[in-house]
């Protein structure tokens, strides 16, 4: 029987979101032109690994952002807990303004939601390959349009992931780090909820999780 377990925001002290982590060279080009498009300047290397203050971790069904440039993008997430390393969906939420100042000031501007539900890794690793990222935005209907899909694949994988940000084979205890992402399906999205899902064909189940924006004014 597959292994699940909820996460406890508390046990994590160290939050790492690493970026650019693309398999896929024309796929990685392409969100790093998406995001040039709105004055994002290229990563000085790839992949890259952002440390942001463990603090903005929440499993909240909302967070408060300031003004209305700011957007969401799935990733699976690696949990190192105390009984092993867990997988989990998040939200790498980034303030798009503030990312053109600079990027690591924009991670550290939003917090980042994730699913509180996790799966054991060595559960998926035999099937990695089949698992598949999906996130979702309301469309002008009402209802909502596929904003991003793709397998974990497109990404690295977790024991490379591990191996570029510590030299080893496994994250210290109480590490979490946000594994990257794809280009988004259309227009980036500023809306006021994003949806998003890590699917298991194989196992039959999938980690989701929904959390809606609240954006502040911003007095200048």
């Amino acid at each position: 029987m597959p292994s699940e377990r909820k996460l406890e925001v508390p046990a994590i002290n160290n939050l790492v979101i690493a970026g650019w982590t693309g398999r896929n060279v024309a796929a990685l080009e392409a969100h790093i032109k998406e995001l040039e498009a709105i004055g994002v300047k290229r990563p000085k290397s790839v992949p890259i690994f952002y440390r942001v203050a463990h603090t903005l971790l929440s499993t909240a069904k909302s967070i408060e952002v300031m003004a209305d440039k700011s957007s969401g993008e799935v990733e699976f997430v690696l949990y190192s807990l105390e009984d092993g390393l867990w997988l989990g969906v998040g939200s790498d939420h980034t303030d798009r303004k503030a990312e053109t100042i600079g990027v690591t000031l924009s991670k550290q501007m939003c917090a980042k939601p994730v699913g509180a539900q996790l799966w054991r890794y060595g559960d998926v690793k035999p099937h990695w390959d089949k698992l598949v990222l999906r996130s979702y935005v309301p469309d002008a209907g009402g209802g909502r349009r596929l904003y991003q899909e793709g397998p974990v694949t497109n990404m690295r994988s977790p024991e490379e992931l591990i191996k570029l940000y510590t030299g080893g084979d496994t994250l210290a205890p109480g590490t979490a780090m946000f594994c990257g992402t794809f280009a988004v399906h259309g227009d980036m999205s500023y809306s006021g909820s994003f949806e998003m899902e890590l699917e298991d064909p194989v196992l039959g189940r999938t980690l989701t999780h929904t959390y809606r924006i609240v954006q502040l004014p911003d007095e200048g």
